[in-house]
């Protein structure tokens, strides 16, 4: 078997680590016992790009008990734990290319590397899968019968491929299910992103002005994360009405340009290119603490900083300093990229056992209607959104009210009034 990982020896600390994970997944679990059942992703090869976690081995452990063969690479250089590559491959045999800090070419050869097993099924976070094979794969094309994505920014990716009608296979949007942009953007977002900023620095929030770049659901999460820690939270919007949502939920609400003359720390999560740019870096003040919780790091203009820098060098373990050229300084966490797993562990475990819940379902559904679905982006279907949110209810020992038939009838007529 062919994998490219930091060190096999790391296994047995994996598995302690995925076994902890577990214990707080139990719809994935379900999942994975009527899987091991059922077989129904049998005779598949599954190509996963995906933050490679404790969560992700569970999913991983998921479809394979479904019966797919399964090969995986790593959805951002820093966000890998290499114990659980090292289990992965030791355990469960499954083909990991990916080790943490790898450098952009080794990136995008671990990506090929998984191409190279010529997989019947994607399953992106982030959509570099789906473009490489695009870009440069073409030929995998009439094997693949469609794929999913995870994260804000993937959907953006493929929806544009849709509309320029270059999208060769079908693609269900896992990330805008309720059951997953609802708690892990929102709750696993906003909690993994400021523990990665406080492992980073171990700076105080209370008191700070926390900028938090955008107000979709993974901003949200994080303005009501460190405002419940005691921050001034200013949002940055380009979108009216979400600005508008901000104002309402209490928040102060400016241009980038007027907030970074403000702000102690900084976080992007817009899914857009070059949010905080040079001539904002520039205003500053000194001090000032800068991170991304978006999936890739060109939300910050990095290059722009060098710029305007006189001198930079990493301070602390996740931490580099960019002295600026009017004598102030100002600290990136985690080269910019996805501070919660950069320099923490990611979302919780109970909030990605919906999320991975999803991505195998979802492939279930791909094998089974696939072959008559058009080559755009799909949402799944109501009734796998619904049912997962009664699972995880289920496993936490909550009952909810069903309708009466008496309000089915009400619900379902127009003749009914006052």
């Amino acid at each position: 078997m062919d994998y490219d990982i930091k060190d096999i020896a790391l296994a047995d600390e994996g598995r302690k680590s995925v076994a902890w994970a577990n214990k707080s997944m139990p719809v994935l679990n379900s999942i994975k016992e009527r899987f091991a059942k059922e077989q129904p992703l049998k005779g598949h090869r599954l190509g996963a790009c995906l933050h490679v976690t404790t969560e992700t081995a569970s999913l991983m452990e998921t479809l394979k008990a479904g019966g797919a063969d399964v090969f995986l690479c790593a959805s951002n250089p820093l966000s890998t734990q290499d114990y659980v590559a090292a289990y992965l491959v030791k355990y469960y045999e499954i083909p990991v290319f990916a080790i943490n800090g790898e450098d952009t070419e080794t990136y995008y050869n671990h990506i090929k590397a998984v191409l190279d097993a010529k997989p019947t099924l994607t399953m992106d976070d982030g959509a570099d899968l789906v473009s490489t094979i695009h870009s440069g794969r073409r030929d995998l094309i009439s094997g693949i019968i469609g794929g999913t994505e995870e994260t804000t920014t993937g959907v953006i990716r493929l929806k544009a491929m849709a509309e320029k009608g270059v999208l060769a296979f079908p693609l269900i949007d896992v990330n805008d299910l309720h059951s997953k942009h609802m708690f892990d953007n929102r709750y696993g977002t906003g909690q993994s992103t400021i523990d990665g900023i406080i492992r980073a620095t171990n700076r105080l929030i209370a008191g700070s002005v926390f900028v938090v770049c955008g107000y979709g659901w993974c901003s949200r999460g994080l303005a009501m994360r460190a405002s419940g820690m005691g921050a001034n939270v200013v949002v940055t919007e380009v979108d009216p009405l979400r600005a508008l949502e901000a104002v309402m939920d209490g928040y102060r609400v400016m241009p980038i340009a007027e907030a970074a003359k403000t702000g102690d720390f900084f976080c992007t999560l817009t899914g857009n290119i070059n949010v905080i740019r040079k001539e904002h870096f520039l205003t500053m003040k000194d001090g000032a603490i800068v991170a991304n919780s978006g999936h890739f790091n060109v939300e910050l203009d990095i290059t722009g900083l060098r710029e305007v820098s006189e001198h930079t060098g990493r301070i602390r373990g996740h931490i580099d300093e960019y002295r600026l050229q009017n004598g102030r300084n100002v600290y990136i966490l985690g080269e910019g990229r996805l501070v919660n797993l950069a320099a923490a562990e990611g979302h919780p475990s109970s909030v990605m056992d919906m999320s991975f819940a999803n991505q195998a379902l979802s492939s279930e559904y791909l094998i089974k209607n696939g072959a008559g679905l058009d080559n755009r982006v799909y949402g799944v279907p109501e009734e796998i959104d619904k049912e997962i949110a009664r699972l995880k209810l289920a496993s936490m020992g909550i009952a909810i009210d069903t309708l009466t038939p008496e309000q089915e009838t009400y619900l379902n007529s127009w003749e009914m009034g006052t």
